[in-house]
Formats: C-alpha cells, structure tokens, sequence
C-alpha cells in the first residue's frame, strides 16, 4: 500500500451555482448553495486515501464548528489526523466558489492554515519519512512549503509540489521538488516569456503541466509527451486539479512510469468532474477500475 504524506491546507467550501458569472459591480441570481469541506491540501489527502493509500494530513483547522467538520470528514474517508491540531481563537480556512459557464471561480481565506509552520511540521517528521511521496501545494506559508522541500530532500522522500494557487517561487524550490505540476496559467507565472517546450527538456520526467481536458504534458528525456486526456459530462470542475495529483502521487508511489500514472490520473480527474463538490466526485480505486475498463 502506498504511503502519503500531504502537507496542506483544509477548508471548508461555500459553493453557489449560477448560469452566469457577474462581472464586476454585477448582481446575478444563483442556482443553488452548497457547504462541503475541501481545501488543496484535504482534497488531495482525500482522494489518495480513496484511490487505496495510506494517507496522512498535515495541517491545522481552526478551533469552530467547521473545523470539527472538516476533521470528521477527514477520518470518515480513512486519513490519519494526528497531525491537525486545531488552532484555539482561530477560523478554519474557507473557499468561496462560483460555478458558472462549466467552470469555477475561487476565493480562499487562509485561516488556521496560516498557523501550518515549520515548526509544526517539523513534529510529523517521523510521518514524512516513512512516506514513499509528499505532496504540498501554496495554501500555506511559503516558507512552510520551502521547509517541507528541505526536509524532504534531508530524508530523502521525493516531493510532488502543486504550484497551486498561483504565486512566485523560487527556483531552489523547483529544484528540490521531484515533481511539479502547474496548470497552464501557473505555468506561464512561474516561467514567465519562455518557451514551453525548453522550459519541459530542463526538467525530464519532473515537470508536468496539466492542460484541463486536453490532458497533461511532459518531456521523457527523449520526447515531449501529451498524454490525452478524457471527454466527460462536466457537473463541477472543483477539486479535479486536487484529484488528478493525488491519483498520480498514488501510482507513483506505486512503482508506476510517469506515462502510465499521468494516464491514470487523467482518467481519475476525469471522473471527478461528474459530480458535484470537490470531494463529491472522488472516485474509489475500483470505480477508476471500473471505467477504465468499461
């Protein structure tokens, strides 16, 4: 069984649906609202531990009602909690999403993911060594994320790194990560005016950009790679970023070639995507199975 560590940020997510998105200074009339937990960090945790591995979540809720939630749901889909202390006089992070047009819109309020330091993760490092991968993304302090690199680079434990949300980072942290996997948009951030293809041949088999459905992009050592992705009826787009890099990390861990594991984690993130909620449409390891061979 595959062992993760996720260093990240839970949250609770307020959903509204709509036909449209307003503009600025625009009122619209929604759909629908949803309450259901999520966060880069949880939603990852998530989906691995649905995909059959032995997940635990590193982080910190906030001492309210959500943050009770948020850890319930976290045990009830079978990730190990010891290391998410819920911070006293403090809010569990939250995500304000609009569902419009088949995509969404996000605003994060960090919260009591804020409190998820260096020295708190410094007290998982017996979890982060015994784990075959960790993955971490940029809902937390940079400089927990710059730690979490080191000191997966000091035990020797490959790093998938999420660019996600969007922001800077340095190139020491690109080097130390095993992994990264920005979307298109991230990419362009982090690589600002240069050639996407040089940009894939620097990193062989270690920077993936993720292209929606299209699929997902890579340079081997020898050749640039799309691996396709899977056309599916589009309910909700949350969480498949979040999906797609949890099913990855898992087949890594796995043993698996990075092409057979982008290929897996397409059709995993493609899955997710038919129902609602960021976590709702996690699939389990048998119903990717299930799909892959239907």
């Amino acid at each position: 069984m595959a062992k993760i560590a996720v260093i990240g940020s839970s949250s609770i997510d307020l959903v509204v649906s709509a036909d449209k998105r307003p503009q600025a200074g625009e009122t619209v009339l929604g759909n629908s609202f949803e309450t259901v937990p999520g966060g880069k960090g949880a939603n990852q945790a998530v989906a691995a531990a649905r995909l059959g591995a032995d997940v635990t979540m590193i982080g910190r809720v906030g001492d309210d009602n959500f943050g009770e939630i948020i850890l319930e749901n976290l045990k009830a889909n079978g990730v190990n909690t010891k290391y998410m202390e819920p911070v006293t006089h403090t809010r569990s992070g939250t995500a304000h999403i609009t569902l419009a047009e088949g995509d969404n819109s996000i605003v994060v309020v960090k919260g009591a993911n804020d409190h998820t330091t260096p020295e708190y993760v410094k007290k998982a490092e017996a979890a982060i060594r015994e784990a075959d991968i960790v993955l971490v993304q940029l809902e937390i302090p940079m400089e927990t994320v710059e730690f979490a690199a080191e000191l997966c680079d000091k035990l020797g434990v490959p790093l998938l790194l999420n660019p996600a949300p969007a922001r800077p980072i340095s190139r020491e942290l690109i080097e130390r990560a095993s992994f990264i996997t920005p979307n298109e948009h991230e990419f362009k951030l982090l690589f600002d005016g240069e050639d996407r293809s040089e940009v894939l041949k620097r990193y062989p088999n270690k920077l993936i950009i993720t292209e929606g459905k299209e699929g997902a992009r890579f340079f081997d050592g020898e050749k640039e790679w799309l691996v396709p992705g899977i056309s599916v009826p589009v309910v909700d787009t949350t969480g498949a970023g979040d999906t797609f890099n949890a099913a990855f990390a898992v087949q890594i861990a796995n043993g698996k070639s990075v092409y057979e594991a982008l290929e897996f984690a397409n059709h995993t993130a493609a899955l997710s995507v038919t129902k609602f909620g960021a976590q709702g449409g996690m699939p389990t390891a048998e119903e990717v199975k299930r799909s892959r061979e239907g």
